[in-house]
């Protein structure tokens, strides 16, 4: 194990041991550091962003000099002044599996995050710019998803691919809204709040916890027909990733209804053990129903009871 791959399985570990285990336990065994490294190098330019950087020109040349290097190490080339983040997406992108691959797209997708939010912070934002924000993210984690589990396999590309990661996206912004608009991320549009003629921090009014129902909703939406589409892939790892993924968000939108739409600081539904419990059990259902599909394709004249028995018990996961 090489320099990189150690610090970013440390950097990964510290934040989020979640991701860690499922980079561990799904990625192609020949991915998994890689899985983690890109994981790693963009928590840490994330947290340069919006916690190191304080003017929006400091932001914006580190954004640049990323972006530039990201072209570099696709020519070969290297530098002698990069530092150990970077040199961690400097092997990354070296172990690039070729044109088209996702891993690019991964890449430049989620600069385009980081970019967004080096520009906006302190800023209102609209709804256009929301959008594209939930829009990039959502692409970005689905090509990585497919890039490092499953590799070569022929994902679908259609449309709905990635919804349910747009999904969790709105959620997340929802769970962290709290934190955020005091540092300067405000994720409600201004044309919302000049509409109800309130501010961003006017979080327990009337207009904004009506703004955060129709948020909860689209987020259900999105997660219902992104599930549709993470159901029907052949590649199991890839399924549990994806449901994993969505039901993790799903605990923060029940939080959040059960509190009647009223925002709170902290969500830490998904670190008690009854949930990690359901994930499990999660990962069961999803394997069985998975294989109950394959049986039925190798034979098709089984009667239908061989595969009803493993679906009963899927439809509260909605993976009917």
């Amino acid at each position: 194990m090489n320099n990189t791959a150690t610090l970013a399985r440390s950097i990964t570990w510290a934040s989020s041991k979640q991701s860690y285990i499922i980079a561990i336990l799904l990625a192609d065994k020949d991915l998994v550091d890689d899985c983690l490294r890109a994981y790693a190098y963009f928590r840490w330019a994330d947290d340069v962003v919006d916690v190191f950087l304080h003017n929006v020109d400091e932001r914006l040349v580190f954004i640049r000099r990323q972006k530039a290097l990201v072209e570099k190490f696709y020519r070969d080339e290297r530098s002698d002044d990069l530092s150990p983040e970077e040199e961690m997406l400097a092997d990354l992108i070296g172990h690039d599996r070729g044109t088209n691959s996702g891993l690019l797209s991964f890449i430049r997708n989620f600069m385009s995050v980081l970019e967004f939010d080096a520009r906006r912070k302190g800023c209102l934002v609209d709804k256009h710019e929301l959008i594209m924000y939930s829009v990039c993210l959502g692409t970005a984690v689905m090509d990585g998803i497919q890039y490092f589990i499953g590799n070569g396999h022929q994902y679908p590309r259609i449309e709905g691919r990635c919804l349910a990661v747009s999904g969790a996206h709105i959620t997340h912004m929802l769970r962290d809204m709290l934190d955020d608009i005091p540092v300067g991320f405000i994720n409600i549009p201004h044309e919302y709040l000049d509409m109800q003629g309130i501010s961003a921090q006017d979080v327990t009014s009337e207009q904004f916890r009506a703004w955060v129902r129709e948020r909860v909703e689209l987020a259900r939406h999105f997660f219902r027909e992104g599930k549709r589409y993470i159901d029907g892939l052949e590649v199991l790892r890839c399924k549990l990733a994806g449901f994993w993924y969505c039901a993790r968000f799903e605990h923060v939108l029940d939080a959040i209804e059960c509190d009647g739409y009223q925002l709170r600081a902290e969500y830490n539904e998904c670190r008690k053990l009854a949930v990690w419990m359901e994930m499990a059990w999660l990962g069961v259902a999803v394997t069985l129903k998975h294989f109950a599909r394959r049986i039925r394709r190798a034979f098709p004249r089984l009667k239908p009871r061989i595969a009803l028995s493993s679906d009963v018990n899927l439809r509260s996961y909605h993976l009917e």
